[in-house]
């Protein structure tokens, strides 16, 4: 079992991690509960999704060489938005609650620095995923908008999404 307090290497993916992250995307894409990818999505369309339309890509790698977390980090946006960060985390079911989404979320912060992005937004923070919030609020982010009804849960129906963003540099964002 992973916690915060054992070994976790964050390192860039390569290729042959590639079924490892499937295997932890696979069942939260399929659940339609946190993000909005089709939950039939294909491995080959996610593999696109998760790698290919990324600036970087990470995985945590346990004491066992066991993958058990991943995250993207990209532009937000275009052109003249590319400079806000937006990143995406799965962390592996029996993981949970160990600390890892957190260090994931930290890493990927530094990360985004380093990238000189000026922010990291998240666009859709469905309003039940309790846990996650509460993770990007420990992480500093703030919830700056709700967008209604803008998440098909696939057992809830509609529910309600927040934006959140936290500020990379110091000082006015000019």
């Amino acid at each position: 079992m992973t916690s915060s307090r054992s070994p976790l290497q964050i390192r860039p993916y390569k290729a042959a991690d590639w079924p490892g992250v499937w295997s932890l995307l696979e069942p939260v894409f399929r659940a339609g509960e946190t993000f909005p990818h089709d939950p039939a999505i294909t491995e080959a369309e996610a593999r696109v999704a998760w790698v290919e339309q990324s600036h970087a890509v990470m995985v945590a790698v346990d004491a066992t060489g066991a993958l058990v977390g991943t995250y993207y980090l990209r532009p937000n946006s275009l052109a003249l938005g590319a400079h806000v960060a937006n990143a995406g985390y799965v962390v592996a079911d029996h993981c949970r609650r160990q600390g890892i989404g957190s260090r994931l979320c930290q890493h990927s912060l530094r990360a985004a620095r380093r990238f000189g992005f000026r922010a990291m937004q998240f666009n859709l923070v469905v309003s039940n995923n309790t846990a996650g919030l509460r993770c990007w609020q420990r992480n500093g982010f703030q919830v700056v908008g709700t967008l209604p009804g803008a998440f098909r849960h696939k057992q809830l129906g509609y529910m309600d999404a927040y934006v959140m963003v936290q500020g990379l540099v110091e000082g006015p964002a000019t």
